[in-house]
């Protein structure tokens, strides 16, 4: 099946393969179609029925946050393996009316019942990928209904009716979630409940075939008519605690029933006169701000993209953030992070004389000071009114623990298996209530104090390292927002992880097509390990308002099914 795919994405890869190619009247270099241009409201997401149903939200009268739930909830059934009401979800919310930037932590936390001992008692260094140990308690409902309490103007039956409608009639799967979801179903179609939920005649469906959830559009209409607690006290709950109690879970009713989340103060660095924003941990976004905060010391523009100068130095500051990611990013309501100093001018400058630019480092040391005791889907969405909302959901790795409860229609996440269980002084180490590591990160722009772009790029670790690219592509090369997407990015891996593995060989720096061979020739001869992989460099979505004419432009990356619409 692998084989059968593969030449699609090596074309989807390698759009943009010239560097001097230029092909468009316009001449942009790597895009692979125009921004999109509207003035009464965007929405780009990672699927076109998605990004639809906002547009529909958006016309009888919703606003961008309404837009947005129904957005989700609609991924959650055609990109089951991303995404759904099983995982977590984190926002950044552009408020028009009061000119201000709004954190939104959606994420759940360990069970009460599960602690380190557990795993150190049976000499685990990992919580493992799969089953109903790395389950955490699934934010994302409680996050849709405190994020529309706020800022939402029509009923969530209204807002779910889409996402229920698809659910009970079907809908044709889209390319690259047919590939996702064939490609990665074996490791967990043993989990109880999956296979009837996610494997009709034996296995996934098919690009084109067309896939019926009726239990998940019963689930959706339950929260539509009964609220968040439908969910964490209500029958969802109570089949989600006798399920786990069947097959050997911690997870249980009473910590759904006592879940919370949390409106928390967007963290930001100034880039170039541009303030870049991501939430603080337990999310990964202040790698993004870290990594800014390094390349901003050097010329990037003069570099020029694709140089091998450029991504040697962007490697080597993702090496540097990534190991302060291990050491200090984790749940504050555990630990003192300090990031104040993380995010500092001072700080940033002490690493970047770490970078030799002759010579890939095999290790970096992360920052010394004191420290007390994720696949995914996004989306974007803005309004008549000036309101933008960054949102971001995940139920972790593809299709997540496996575990799908009886009946109702969705897996639950494994997001549990990002603590850390072999220090119990580490500062992700696993204790009951806690909230894990977190991979998902939503990101904004601001200029001036004025909104400038609503963005997110999915995919796990390459989240921070991908956010830090886009912003380098329009900021440093001057690319718009669709080209940014579209051009070629580097990931690099094998770097030191909150969950306890260190790098000490340098990891792999993984380069899409579009990338000169010379250019992988002279990186290699600074020692850098290179690497190739097809669909690990994340998906992007964007919307970029023009304050002075009024006007939204959205953009939707080619290595998704996604689409940027407005109207």
């Amino acid at each position: 099946m692998k084989m059968k795919f593969a030449p699609l994405f090596i074309a989807l890869f390698t759009i943009g393969n010239l560097l001097n190619a230029q092909d468009r009247l316009t001449g942009e270099t790597f895009t692979t179609r125009s921004e999109i241009l509207a003035q009464n409201g965007m929405a780009a997401t990672s699927q076109p029925l998605a990004t639809q149903a906002a547009l529909d939200i958006l016309k009888k009268g919703g606003s961008a946050m309404d837009a947005a739930i129904a957005a989700n909830a609609v991924l959650g059934l055609v990109e089951p393996a991303s995404c759904g009401i099983g995982g977590d979800i984190f926002a950044i919310v552009w408020s028009a009316k009061e000119q201000k930037l709004y954190g939104f932590n959606g994420s759940g936390r360990a069970p009460k019942s599960l602690s380190i001992d557990y795993f150190i008692d049976k000499g685990m260094k990992y919580v493992p990928f799969y089953g109903p140990l790395p389950v955490s308690v699934p934010g994302c409902v409680d996050g849709w209904f405190t994020l529309h309490e706020k800022f939402g103007k029509i009923p969530m039956k209204d807002i779910l009716k889409p996402a229920i409608d698809y659910g009970n009639n079907g809908f044709p799967v889209s390319e690259v979630i047919a590939y996702e979801m064939v490609s990665n179903y074996e490791s967990v179609q043993d989990q109880p409940g999956f296979a009837d939920t996610y494997m009709p005649n034996g296995r996934p469906p098919m690009k084109g075939e067309v896939f019926v959830n009726k239990n998940l559009a019963a689930t959706y209409a339950l929260i539509a008519k009964d609220g968040r607690d439908a969910f964490y006290k209500g029958s969802i709950a109570k089949t989600i605690d006798s399920y786990m109690k069947k097959h050997g879970g911690f997870l249980h009713y009473e910590d759904l029933s006592n879940h919370t989340s949390n409106w928390v103060e967007p963290v930001s660095v100034n880039y170039r006169g541009y303030d870049v924003w991501e939430l603080p941990p337990n999310g990964q976004g202040t790698a993004a701000l870290q990594m800014l905060n390094i390349l901003e010391g050097f010329d990037i523009g003069e570099m020029g993209f694709g140089s091998t100068e450029y991504l040697h130095v962007l490697t080597e500051a993702k090496k540097l953030a990534y190991e302060d990611r291990a050491k200090f990013y984790a749940d504050p309501e555990f630990n003192k992070i300090p990031l104040e100093t993380l995010l500092s001018d001072e700080y940033a400058a002490q690493r970047r004389k770490l970078i030799n630019m002759d010579k890939a480092a095999d290790t970096y040391p992360a920052g010394d000071m004191e420290i007390e005791t994720g696949n995914t889907t996004y989306l974007t969405v803005a309004d008549k009114d000036g309101n933008m909302v960054s949102l971001i959901q995940s139920i972790y790795s593809e299709f997540a623990s496996g575990m799908v409860p009886d009946g109702l229609g969705f897996v639950l996440q494994n997001r549990g298996q990002m603590f850390n269980v072999q220090d119990k002084d580490h500062a992700n180490a696993l204790e009951p209530g806690k909230r894990p590591f977190h991979t998902i990160i939503p990101a904004f722009i601001t200029k001036d104090g004025k909104p400038w772009v609503s963005f997110g790029l999915m995919g796990g670790a390459v989240q921070p390292q991908g956010h830090a690219q886009i912003v380098v592509n329009v900021v440093d090369f001057g690319m718009n927002l669709q080209e940014a997407g579209d051009a070629p990015r580097m990931r690099h891996t094998g770097s030191s992880q909150p969950t306890g593995s260190e790098m000490t060989n340098g990891g792999t720096l993984n380069l899409e097509s579009g990338f000169a061979p010379e250019t992988r020739r002279e990186l290699r001869k600074k020692g850098h390990r290179i690497g190739f992989g097809v669909g690990m460099y994340g998906g992007y979505q964007a919307i970029g308002v023009d304050l002075e004419n009024k006007v939204y432009s959205g953009a939707s990356e080619s290595r998704k099914d996604g689409q940027a619409a407005g109207y």
